[in-house]
């Protein structure tokens, strides 16, 4: 009885999900049970209880390695990057003292959607800070 309610809440989870455009994701053993959602064509978002300090530092690191930084705010959790030819934003949102929010944007300099990018960078970012 539990097991199909369950698996007809999941059911209706999903089909809202794809019928809103939204498309979740998980990432298996790499970064532990990561679900993120991408909200558009361009954005992807995830819930963490990693501390803030430690999300930002790793979102530092990998901005870095990805490309080069031009604009930077801890105190708003803001970071902007130009990757080749691409430009992703990453924002970090306090939800509560013990957990945040990753929301990673990316578009191409001619404004288009860059979803595959923006998607490294927020497995990227989960697995330096596991």
């Amino acid at each position: 009885m539990i097991k199909s309610k369950l698996l007809i809440v999941l059911s209706l989870f999903s089909l809202t999900m794809v019928s809103s455009g939204c498309v979740p994701f998980f990432v298996g053993s790499a970064v532990g049970a990561l679900g993120g959602y991408a909200i558009s064509r361009n954005t992807i978002q995830g819930e963490t209880d990693k501390d803030y300090d430690a999300l930002w530092e790793a979102a530092v690191n990998v901005a870095k390695i990805r490309g080069s930084i031009t604009n930077k705010d801890k105190a708003q959790g803001y970071l902007q990057l130009e990757v080749n030819s691409s430009r992703a934003t990453i924002r970090i949102f306090r939800l509560t003292e013990s957990s945040n929010r990753l929301k990673v944007s990316a578009r191409t300099k001619l404004g288009l959607p860059n979803i595959n990018l923006a998607q490294d960078i927020f497995v990227k970012i989960y697995q330096q800070i596991e």
